[in-house]
């Protein structure tokens, strides 16, 4: 009698999560400089990462990104290193992990595979990167390195200014994610 576990992993899913691992990193260097959180496209990786390998594969990627970036290799955008969970916008990247589950996970149960449905659940998934991204910020700032900033300043900064990106970069992955999933599926199934 042959069984199979469905819960190893299997060789195409390490290099989906090792591909989307390096992709978010690469997002981290596309980026727009402005005040306190810089713009980068890191949100777009992330979302597609959800929305194409699922919550768990998804999050492990961001996690692979995370675990590299703190191990020293200078890939996030402002470098790398343990310390860097000093640094204002590290929520951020717990967010993102956060993210790319939740959008796997909303993603694979949506009845119809639309580009309006996938924009809601890339907005929904990207509410944990606000709120984790917003308190982190508050906190670091505030009492890790003693730059006092008000809260409504601190949501200015982390949520108001980044939102249209945001918005632009989901409307993208759920455009392309559209296409993908399909394809990957029948990939999966032909294996």
């Amino acid at each position: 009698m042959v069984t199979t576990d469905k819960r190893r992993i299997t060789t195409r899913n390490m290099i989906l999560c090792a591909l989307f691992a390096a992709l978010i990193a690469i997002g981290a260097f596309i980026r727009i400089p402005i005040p306190y959180v810089p713009i980068t496209f890191q949100g777009f990786f992330v979302l597609l990462a959800g929305f194409l390998l699922g919550p768990k594969y998804g999050a492990v990627s961001m996690l692979i990104y995370i675990a590299i970036g703190l191990a020293g290799i200078p890939i996030f955008t402002e470098g790398g290193g343990i310390m860097y969970v000093l640094k204002p916008t590290f929520g951020y990247l717990i967010g993102f992990a956060v993210c790319a589950f939740i959008v796997g996970m909303r993603t694979r149960k949506l009845k119809k595979l639309t580009v309006g449905n996938l924009f809601a659940t890339g907005m929904i998934g990207m509410i944990p990167v606000y709120l984790i991204g917003v308190l982190y910020f508050y906190f670091i700032m505030n009492y890790a390195l003693q730059t006092p900033i008000g809260m409504w300043a601190a949501i200015w900064s982390c949520i108001v200014l980044v939102l249209p990106a945001d918005i632009l970069r989901c409307l993208l992955a759920s455009w392309i994610a559209k296409r993908m999933i399909p394809v990957l599926k029948r990939n999966e199934a032909g294996q």
